[in-house]
């Protein structure tokens, strides 16, 4: 067998089944190898960042890494992006990067470029494969990298002869445990630590991220909240929380650096379980960038690498916490009298929580719209919330995409603005080839919104000039046009009656659909 088959057998054999894929000549090796090696799944994505935002998704919500299929280094270079924003996430990827012969490399063609160079940039560990005898053990190498906890981005450099030559064989199987990544265990100084800190009485936040947002990392943090310990709040940006009716609420910080300073100002001690510690998203004139209160502490009860949820549940036992008691909560809203008018961000929250089905996975990268929706969807149906981590838009197609495949038989609602969804378009196309169950709810202000309030913050007026590179609507992009294309149905609603019956209706089919809101 050549370097290729040996590639996709060693990958299968360390548990990766999926791999979102934009070939070209130096990778047709190894899609020639996927007719002779059955159970790798392999799916087309129209452009790089579709697949390695895709590749995202289906690490948050799988807890294993998916494979990309990446052409040289323009290819690579059109993914990062989403390598970008899953590096922020902590999503386990591995990164196939075919390469030029290597024999042929001297010779500077055109597609020549510094692959090295940007794979070190975008990932955590990078391997250039010298031999097809090495394959199988590079491979092995690369997934086991990708693992390592909290979750790394793994680059493997294939050049097209080592693919072609005969030689080398499979790697023996990775240990495959479920979760595959394993974080490491808090010391028990930092537990005592922290609890001695909760018991000053002095107010204490928890900045809950990783497994403090998801069960049972979630019920201990909530248990130690009921003891009277300390107030919750989550990042501003959340690569996976748990949510809805029953489940503990958590805020997420505010992206708006005058409310997140007003939010955490009551606090002296701020315990990060997961979390960095709280930073304003850009620097602003005047105004500071790390947002901690003056005079306060910042502690750490676990690093992004280290079990978030085992720290909790130690440090609820701890102080003595009692078990988490679920709040009561209003039935669901089954007629929201909110469905009328024209749309704005409350009432669009207020109609998803009211429709949003039980174990749906909602993928938001709805960078102005967005923002109010925690607090006005804790009482939704049971859910995930995927956000966008980096700051880099075009997240969410393809997120809410690897999510889907991830996890067949839960319906996914992609909440994306119109500037981003211009970045990975193609990915409807993606979700219309594998036929997956996505509700794209497009976020349609013609403007990149976001870049207004930017302008007034950092001290810039709008003018005629500088509105041109903010708006989007000379000439208006047309959603329901742009989705069919792709092979989406699509509809447009322009009030909150229209859209909440075509959410109704996308809610209860298969397959995907989207629905241009006109914000």
């Amino acid at each position: 067998m050549n370097g290729a088959e040996v590639m996709l057998r060693t990958l299968l054999a360390c548990g990766v089944d999926t791999c979102f894929a934009n070939p070209g000549t130096s990778e047709m090796q190894f899609v020639a190898a996927l007719d002779r090696v059955a159970g790798l799944r392999p799916v087309l994505c129209l452009s790089e960042i579709v697949a390695t935002g895709c590749a995202d998704g289906y690490a948050r919500m799988s807890g294993r890494p998916a494979a990309t299929l990446l052409h040289c280094g323009p290819g690579l270079a059109n993914g990062i992006a989403n390598l970008h924003n899953a590096r922020r996430a902590h999503s386990p990827i591995v990164n196939i990067v075919g390469d030029h012969a290597s024999w042929h490399l001297p010779n500077d063609p055109p597609l020549a470029a510094d692959l090295d160079g940007l794979a070190a940039a975008a990932s955590h560990w990078v391997r250039r494969v010298s031999l097809a005898a090495a394959v199988g053990a590079d491979v092995a190498a690369a997934v086991a990298a990708a693992r390592t906890a909290p979750g790394c981005i793994a680059t493997l450099i294939t050049p097209a002869d080592v693919a072609w030559t005969a030689g080398g064989t499979p790697a023996a199987a990775l240990p495959v445990p479920a979760p595959a990544i394993v974080p490491a265990t808090v010391p028990e100084a930092r537990i005592a630590e922290i609890a001695a800190v909760l018991e000053t009485g002095e107010p204490v936040l928890l900045l809950l991220a990783r497994g403090g947002l998801l069960l049972p990392g979630l019920n201990s943090a909530a248990r130690i909240r009921q003891h009277g310990g300390a107030a919750l709040m989550a990042p501003m940006q959340v690569a996976r929380a748990m949510r809805g009716r029953g489940l503990p609420r958590v805020d997420r910080l505010p992206y708006a650096i005058d409310h997140a300073l007003a939010a955490l100002a009551p606090y002296r001690h701020i315990v990060l379980c997961g979390a960095r510690a709280p930073t304003a998203f850009f620097a602003y004139p005047d105004k500071p960038g790390l947002l901690a209160p003056a005079g306060s502490r910042v502690h750490t009860l676990s690093a992004p690498d280290e079990d978030t949820a085992d720290a909790l549940a130690r440090l609820a036992a701890a102080i003595g916490a009692p078990q988490f008691v679920a709040p009561a909560t209003p039935p669901a809203d089954t007629a929201p009298a909110h469905a009328a008018g024209l749309p704005t961000p409350e009432s669009f929250a207020r109609a998803l929580s009211a429709r949003l089905p039980g174990q749906a996975i909602v993928v938001d990268d709805a960078v102005s719209t967005g923002r109010g929706l925690f607090p006005l969807t804790f009482d939704a149906a049971p859910h995930d919330w995927l956000q966008v981590t980096g700051g880099s838009i075009g997240f969410g197609l393809p997120a809410a995409t690897g999510a889907a495949i991830a996890s067949p038989g839960r319906k996914v609602v992609c909440l994306q603005g119109d500037g981003g969804a211009m970045y990975s378009l193609p990915a409807l196309w993606t979700q219309a080839r594998e036929r997956l169950d996505v509700v794209t709810v497009l976020f349609s202000n013609r403007a990149y919104k976001v870049l207004f309030n930017e302008m007034t913050g950092v001290g810039a007026s709008v003018g005629p000039a500088s509105r041109r590179l903010l708006e989007l609507n000379d000439p208006a992009l047309d959603w329901v046009k742009l989705a069919e294309g792709q092979g989406v149905e699509a509809v447009r609603a322009g009030d909150m009656a229209r859209f909440d019956a075509v959410f109704q209706a996308a809610l209860s089919r298969s397959g995907p659909m989207l629905i241009e809101l006109d914000m």
